[in-house]
């Protein structure tokens, strides 16, 4: 009987194993696509952000292998491992940080289930440890096919960041979209990195704004960065591109502690801690009315005259930023007499005072250079409530239990004066420069409220309004009569404004202040 011979083609196992090699191509090949798009973009990807923004070599991922348990409209049939979030740790400068990067290549970036698991899980972790906590926005939002699932996220996700805030420091980086209620995680850290052109934040989009109110507006005109950066106060940094973004987060982590438990790095000082500048000496004008640049004065009293602004572009009239003197980390507020001649107003108070509770969480001596006239006067400021938003100032600075000097150039008038770390908010040190005026109000303005019935009076109302201010400007427009009172400690030479700086930095390097048990404080928000 003759025999057949079987078919010799693939077994099945074979099958399988080409079915997983084309699989593993496709998905290559879509990969690659996807990286392509983001480069276009002016984008990097989530693991090249990571690459660039850890030490080489440091990062450990969590959670590689972590797909969604979705079954709705298809999801099904695309499970990626890493389900769109890049997660883990590593270390900058030799110290850890825990991280999060969307990845704008899977699923947009959107947030589902599984997704916020993986952030929560290093927001515990940087939590449990005392590490910082950097999180890399790029995400179109919540997964629509997760429904209540994706929201419920964002709440862990918030909750997180709120009962980490004042214990370790959280920083957001916006590489992309972020929009809806993803803003509030970035509103709730501590500070907020923005890149010209991609990065977007916004509650609601142009799309809807449209449809509801009929306004047409950019992407870029309402939510781009720097539209955050000068006028909305939500970025804190704005960088060129991705790459100085980066060097940026690494360059603000070098004045920052792990966590509140630790003092800030200090570094060996190369700049000499008995450096006299006489350059301070002619730097404020000898007209009251004339304004100077107070960056000038911070760098030429700082360790190599090196500050790090914070929020450069909003409330530019108060200066805030961070600066080392004597090798030590400082947190520096200033009035900016070439904004609005240096007088507070609602969004500087804000700006500031945020500033400050900031550096007191987290050890960081404050250093106050005063040169303010008083609150900026008018209707809108009042109807906005500067008195509200001026007491969180004044609450800052009173609360905060951190080394605090202050140095006083020139106009110290009023409520303005006191908000600003004065020796009656316990401000422990304070110096005075011999151009300073501190008083209730400027000469003119007293003299008019003091003597307005004498000058009408006069033969010559002009010149006697002129002789009483000359008169009011020797008695009362000077340091001397504070100092005699102890207001302020010393008056001393603006060349020396360095040494003694430094000098009671060290003095005060073991301060301790007991403040009274209570749950918290109840600030004027």
């Amino acid at each position: 009987m003759a025999t057949t011979e079987l078919p010799t083609g693939p077994t099945v196992e074979e099958r399988i194993e080409e079915l997983r090699r084309r699989k593993a191509a496709l998905l290559d090949e879509r990969r690659k696509e996807a990286v392509r798009r983001q480069h276009e973009k002016g984008k990097l990807t989530a693991r090249e952000r990571l690459d660039l923004l850890l030490d080489r070599g440091s990062f450990v991922e969590t959670d590689p292998f972590v797909v969604h348990r979705s079954h709705d409209f298809g999801m099904e049939r695309n499970r990626p491992p890493g389900d769109g979030v890049v997660t883990g740790y590593g270390t900058i400068d030799g110290r850890r940080v825990f991280v999060a990067s969307q990845d704008f290549s899977v699923f947009g970036g959107s947030l589902g289930e599984a997704h916020a698991q993986k952030i929560c899980k290093v927001q515990d972790l940087a939590l449990g440890t005392g590490a910082p906590f950097i999180q890399i926005n790029d995400s179109g939002g919540a997964r629509i096919q997760e429904g209540a699932a994706s929201l419920a996220g964002y709440g862990y996700i918030f909750e997180r960041n709120v009962r980490a805030s004042g214990v370790i420091p959280q920083i957001s980086v916006i590489m992309g979209p972020c929009a809806g209620g993803a803003v509030y995680s970035p509103a709730i850290t501590d500070f907020t990195f923005m890149v010209r052109e991609t990065s977007h934040m916004f509650i609601t989009g142009p799309e809807v704004i449209k449809a509801v109110t009929g306004e047409e507006v950019s992407f870029e005109e309402l939510g781009g960065a720097m539209t955050h950066a000068s006028r909305s106060g939500v970025a804190s940094f704005v960088a060129q591109d991705e790459e100085e973004c980066l060097a940026m987060v690494r360059h603000l982590l070098s004045y920052l502690p792990s966590n509140n438990l630790e003092d800030p790095p200090a570094y060996a000082v190369v700049d000499d801690p008995e450096r006299r500048d006489e350059g301070l000496t002619h730097l404020v004008p000898n007209s009251p009315r004339e304004p100077y640049d107070m960056h000038e004065v911070i760098r030429r009293v700082v360790d190599d005259g090196d500050f790090f602004e914070v929020f450069p572009f909003w409330a530019m009239n108060i200066v805030t930023g961070f600066a080392r003197l004597d090798g030590r980390t400082v947190g520096v507020v200033a009035n900016q007499p070439k904004v609005l001649a240096g007088t507070l107003d609602i969004d500087s108070s804000e700006k500031a005072s945020r500033f400050v509770r900031f550096c007191d969480a987290f050890n960081i001596p404050l250093l106050t250079f005063v040169d303010v006239p008083g609150f900026l006067p008018g209707k809108e400021q009042e109807f906005g409530g500067i008195i509200r938003h001026g007491a969180k100032l004044l609450y800052a600075f009173a609360e905060a239990t951190v080394p605090r000097m202050t140095v006083i150039t020139r106009k110290a008038y009023g409520g303005a004066y006191l908000v600003m770390n004065s020796k009656h908010l316990r401000a422990d040190v304070s110096f005075a420069w011999p151009t300073a005026e501190i008083a209730v109000m400027g000469p003119e303005g007293a003299v008019n409220v003091v003597f307005r019935k004498e000058i009408e009076k006069a033969e010559d109302p002009a010149r006697r309004r002129e002789e009483l201010i000359a008169e009011y400007q020797r008695r009362f427009a000077n340091p001397y009569v504070a100092a005699e009172r102890g207001f302020v400690d010393d008056v001393i030479e603006p060349a020396e404004t360095r040494p003694r700086l430094i000098r009671a930095l060290r003095m005060l390097a073991t301060k301790r202040e007991a403040v009274p048990a209570r749950k918290h404080g109840n600030i004027p928000l």
